[in-house]
């Protein structure tokens, strides 16, 4: 049986295909600082045109999450209405392929919650976010990105609590530390507005080594210069695979209070 490695901060999980033991971070630190034996050029580049989502292993999550409420932060001037329902939501656009799967959980007793309708959106791997309705600040007036709605979408969590988007690793921009926002619902009702961020180590390869991000300058901000990213970010910090063929997989457990 194939064994798969998820990497989070800073602590590796070896597992099969069916099992899996968990080493548990510390509390209360402030960046993820895992280890990633990986390089740039490891991965696909030129986005999710050639990955087939249904061929990808099922995304491997910590057999027992941190169940806790994940902090809510502010929605921002970049979030648009009226978001497609949908799995890949790059709309062919260039980036490290990335499997961004989430588990949405009662932070109480870490029962899965069917049915959450979620929403996710982050910049392209230029830094800069989609949509007509977005501030300029958030499109920088690019005529690519008002035109669509790239790395913008929706889906429902099934009966484990899981859903799965195929996006690109996002973009860097000034004042911020790489990371997507999503927005939670459950039976109409907003129960979560947060964001959900990347290890500086893994971006610090991806930025520095992957042709899609290359000849930008340096980033500005990291995971403990963001003024918006929780003091202790360790539950909002995805964890890591590396997956055959080039794509990287991403997971999260989301514990919602109510």
């Amino acid at each position: 049986m194939k064994r798969r490695t998820l990497v989070l901060g800073g602590a590796a999980i070896v597992a099969s295909s069916v099992t899996a033991a968990a080493i548990w971070p510390r509390r209360h630190i402030t960046v993820a600082a895992g280890t990633f034996d990986w390089k740039g050029t490891d991965f696909v580049s030129g986005g999710t045109k050639s990955i087939a989502v249904e061929k990808l292993p099922a995304p491997l999550f910590r057999t027992r999450p941190n169940c806790v409420v994940t902090v809510a932060q502010t929605l921002g001037p970049c979030h648009v209405n009226n978001i497609p329902a949908r799995q890949d939501v790059s709309e062919g656009r260039a980036g490290l392929p990335l499997r961004l799967a989430v588990r949405i959980v009662h932070a109480a007793d870490c029962r899965p919650v069917e049915n959450a309708d979620i929403e996710i959106w982050h910049t392209d791997h230029r830094g800069i976010y989609s949509g007509r309705e977005a501030a300029q600040m958030c499109t920088l007036g690019d005529a690519e990105a008002i035109s669509g709605l790239a790395f913008r979408g929706r889906q429902l969590t099934n009966g484990n609590g899981q859903v799965s988007f195929l996006t690109a690793y996002p973009g860097w921009y000034q004042g911020r530390t790489p990371h997507v926002h999503c927005r939670i619902l459950v039976e109409g009702k907003e129960l979560l507005v947060s964001q959900i961020y990347f290890d500086d180590a893994l971006s610090d390869i991806i930025y520095g080594e992957h042709p899609d991000y290359l000849g930008r300058p340096a980033r500005d901000t990291r995971n403990d210069e963001d003024g918006i990213i929780p003091e202790d970010a360790a539950d909002h910090i995805f964890d890591f695979e590396k997956l055959d063929g080039g794509v990287l997989s991403a997971t999260i457990t989301i514990g919602l209070s109510a």
